[in-house]
């Protein structure tokens, strides 16, 4: 099972069958959580991945996807046999090389911004889950209309328990913890 939770604005915690994952944490999480930071640091904490490439880490297959020549980091997650992508904010448009680096997507989380590379963006990973997450400075109202969440209640956690909606695409928004 995975359980999705927000702990900040752009900031997820996954709990998987083998452990945690803190996706652009602003503050040190749990000391057995794996961080994945947006921005590369020279000599990052241990159980912290902050580069762009490939890393197996407890059974999460992870790829860091390098925008900007590397400055911004967003994560393409395989674990428990979906597929999660995590995009750093503030949003750009991703070249094809990008999109073909970060593959088939189940679960989207990606922050509110521009609400036309937002679309954009969402058109092409077509997920079956979309995430969206409140970026600051986003046009936030507009994304979750273009998203079809408008009306859709905030919930602590998400979880995805025996598999994926089949059809469709479903839409979570994830309440910030305090």
């Amino acid at each position: 099972m995975l359980t999705f939770t927000a702990l900040g604005p752009t900031t997820v915690r996954l709990q998987h069958p083998e452990g945690g994952l803190v996706v652009f944490p602003t503050t040190k999480g749990k000391s057995e959580d794996l961080q994945l930071r947006e921005k590369p640091d020279d000599e990052p904490a241990k159980g912290t991945v902050s580069w762009p490439g490939e890393y197996d880490i407890k059974g999460v297959a992870i790829r860091g996807i390098g925008h900007d020549e590397g400055a911004i980091v967003s994560y393409a997650v395989n674990v428990d046999g979906t597929r999660c992508a995590f995009l750093s904010s503030p949003l750009r448009d991703w070249s094809d090389h990008e999109l073909e680096l970060l593959g088939d997507i189940d679960v989207l989380a990606i922050p509110t911004g521009d609400p036309k590379i937002f679309q954009k963006l969402v058109d092409e990973i077509d997920p079956r889950v979309l995430i969206p997450l409140t970026a600051e400075g986003g046009k936030q109202a507009e994304c979750l209309k273009i998203s079809g969440a408008q009306g859709v209640e905030a919930v602590k956690e998400y979880k995805i328990k025996g598999g994926l909606p089949t059809e469709g695409r479903e839409v979570v928004l994830l309440e910030v913890k305090k």
